[in-house]
């Protein structure tokens, strides 16, 4: 099973993160690779870059940051192959565990459907 952590939080509260978390980080994700159930991982940029693209009533619209109305953005992911969504969450679990109390985070664990 694959399934996707989608990690939230909001960008006016979450500090930058320090030298000594991404080398926590770092070893979760060195601990999921090893364990063979990290597919991939990543952040992403800031929502100040982002651009969104709506639809309503038939009509598309394209708008581009920053977006100073954002109190919750994707700041990253991760792509597990695990062999339950317990597993899935224990991963999950590990990883925030590493985050500080000055944190406000989550994560969304969702099952990737399968093609087909």
């Amino acid at each position: 099973m694959r399934y996707m952590m989608l990690i939230r939080l909001d960008p006016d509260t979450s500090p930058e993160p320090d030298d000594a978390l991404v080398e926590q980080v770092g070893k979760v994700i060195e601990e999921m690779t090893k364990a063979g159930v990290l597919l991939d991982t990543n952040g992403l940029h800031s929502i100040t870059e982002a651009t969104r693209v709506t639809q309503s009533g038939g009509k598309q619209t394209v708008l581009d940051g920053p977006f100073t109305e954002s109190k919750e953005i994707v700041g990253g992911y991760c792509i597990l192959q695990v062999k339950s969504k317990e597993e899935a969450v224990e991963w999950t679990s590990r990883f925030l565990a590493v985050h500080g109390p000055e944190w406000d985070i989550e994560v969304e664990v969702r099952q990737i459907a399968d093609p087909g």
